[in-house]
């Protein structure tokens, strides 16, 4: 049974002739999902070249193994079987009759042009800017479209209901140098939050990763949470007993922002830092930076128009 969004996949490559580069097919897929979709299948971050969606890629590889789509490092490409599976586009309606009409024959830079100019933000780590873009209008609202610089700060993110995409780029929207894993084992069912996964994916955007175990919580203390009080007790015993031992790894963590000038985002798995040990591990760094430093928790989430040049 494939999912919803595994079926546009391949329907959307059936519209576009069965087989496209890897680069092209991105930017056709940020331009379907963004454009012709009410609620986007995928997410995307900036990347080398452009927009990129991780879960694309996890999706590419599972259609591989079904053999829906041929093993083309280079190129998507629907292998006989996924052309059956696709079945008939028009069942989307419209909107990849559109698409493909308006959008199915645009290629190579003129593709990769479009969208930089239609969402510059994907464009504000793109190692190919200037050649793309030679009008220095378009690179200023490039150039305009990046995070603010920011001052040392410190942060706390939790990745429960959030997809790659969006936490990375709460990460980049808010300027983050080090996401701080503080988790005691960093394995998830989640895809894109097991330990290398991430480190990889932040390390690809220029975010620095770095693992504390020891200032995690060991999975048996927090079985059976199900009430304020659990919550309470259970930081309160960490604050006052396991902080404490942990200096050191607190004081890694104030260098990397003051001298060092980072801006660190501690992160573990919860929406809320209030139900998370990471706002203990905060308040202690603060408390060593001074009581005046303030902590940002990061809890929402960019939005698709958010993307879009206005």
């Amino acid at each position: 049974m494939l999912a919803r969004r595994q079926q546009l996949l391949l329907k959307l490559l059936d519209a576009l002739g069965g087989k496209v580069a890897k680069l092209d097919f991105q930017k056709l897929l940020l331009i379907y999902t963004l454009q012709f979709e009410t609620s986007p299948s995928y997410e995307f971050v900036p990347y080398s070249y452009g927009c990129f969606s991780f879960n694309s890629y996890a999706d590419k590889r599972r259609l591989i193994q079904k053999g829906l789509l041929t093993d083309e490092e280079d190129t998507w490409h629907l292998a006989d079987a996924g052309r059956i599976a696709c079945g008939d586009f028009r069942e989307l309606g419209n909107s990849l009759e559109r698409f493909r009409a308006n959008y199915g024959t645009i290629r190579g830079d003129q593709l990769i042009g479009l969208t930089y100019r239609c969402y510059p933000y994907f464009a504000i780590r793109s190692q190919i800017l200037r050649r793309i873009l030679p009008d220095a209008a378009d690179r200023e609202r490039v150039r305009a479209a990046r995070p603010p610089r920011r001052g040392p700060g410190l942060l706390t993110i939790g990745y429960e209901g959030k997809s790659l995409e969006t936490y990375l780029n709460q990460l980049l929207r808010n300027s983050v140098s080090v996401l701080c894993d503080i988790r005691r084992n960093p394995l998830s069912r989640k895809y894109g939050f097991s330990k290398s996964t991430l480190q990889n994916a932040c390390e690809g955007l220029g975010i620095r990763y770095e693992h504390l175990p020891e200032l995690g919580i060991a999975s048996h203390r927090r079985r059976d949470l199900s009430t304020a009080d659990d919550y309470a007790s259970l930081f309160t015993d960490y604050r006052r007993n396991d902080l404490p031992r942990e200096r050191a790894s607190l004081e890694r963590i104030v260098s990397w922002i003051r001298p060092a000038g980072g801006r660190v985002a501690l992160t573990c798995f919860e929406f809320s830092a209030r139900q998370c040990h990471r706002q203990c591990v905060a308040e202690s760094v603060s408390t060593l930076l001074g009581s005046s430093f303030d902590v940002c928790h990061l809890e929402g989430a960019c939005q698709p128009s958010d993307y879009s040049l206005r």
